[in-house]
């Protein structure tokens, strides 16, 4: 397994900072980045705790922020979380590879990865970055991914990964508004389940 996430190996210089300016336009521009966040939110009460997992420049955790919740950011690209840091402030934002989250805290009621997060992971790393997320939800709580379909790792994949990391898949749809999902979907939003009997963790 190599230790070096797609994100760094598949993308060129100056991709990062291409990635920051691309939103902040949309953001300028009107565009609706919300989508992620509104779904989230509806899905945990007020004030909830929520892990914002490979948070880029924290477009997501920052509305969630917005909406009165705990968040915490994590992302392995220092220039993205500089970039939370300087346009989002008010949420706890973390330089972390999501393999090996060691987070501080109460546990989260729901992580969220949004943004093609798991995707860009390193190769063979999905499994334990599933196992470094259930660690850090409560029992009963949620994680949400939404990835696109035409990446080398696959909705078929998330499954038998998260299988083996012991979550329960719940449900999954096309987008982040509740499309139904089939085969022929270019994205997958996979709500999966942190078990609340220990016997099944």
């Amino acid at each position: 397994m190599t230790s070096t996430p797609r994100w760094f190996s598949e993308t060129s210089d100056g991709h990062s900072q291409w990635y920051i300016e691309r939103f902040r336009t949309m953001e300028l521009e009107g565009v609706d980045l919300g989508g992620e966040a509104r779904l989230v939110n509806a899905l945990v009460p007020p004030r909830s705790r929520i892990l914002d997992a490979g948070c880029g420049p924290g477009r997501v955790g920052a509305r969630l922020y917005a909406a009165g919740h705990d968040v915490v950011g994590v992302d392995v690209d220092p220039a993205l979380i500089e970039a939370a840091e300087e346009d989002h402030p008010g949420p706890q934002w973390r330089v972390g590879d999501l393999a090996a989250l060691e987070l501080d805290g109460d546990p989260f009621d729901l992580a969220v990865c949004a943004g093609n997060v798991m995707v860009f992971l390193a190769p063979g790393s999905e499994q334990t970055v599933l196992e470094r997320l259930k660690a850090h939800v409560r029992p009963g709580g949620r994680i949400v991914i939404g990835f696109r379909t035409d990446r080398p790792y696959g909705p078929a994949d998330l499954d038998t990964d998260a299988a083996a990391a012991g979550l329960l898949l719940e449900q999954r749809f096309a987008t982040w508004d509740l499309v139904p999902y089939d085969d022929s979907a270019d994205f997958s939003v996979t709500f999966l389940r942190v078990p609340s009997d220990p016997e099944t963790r």
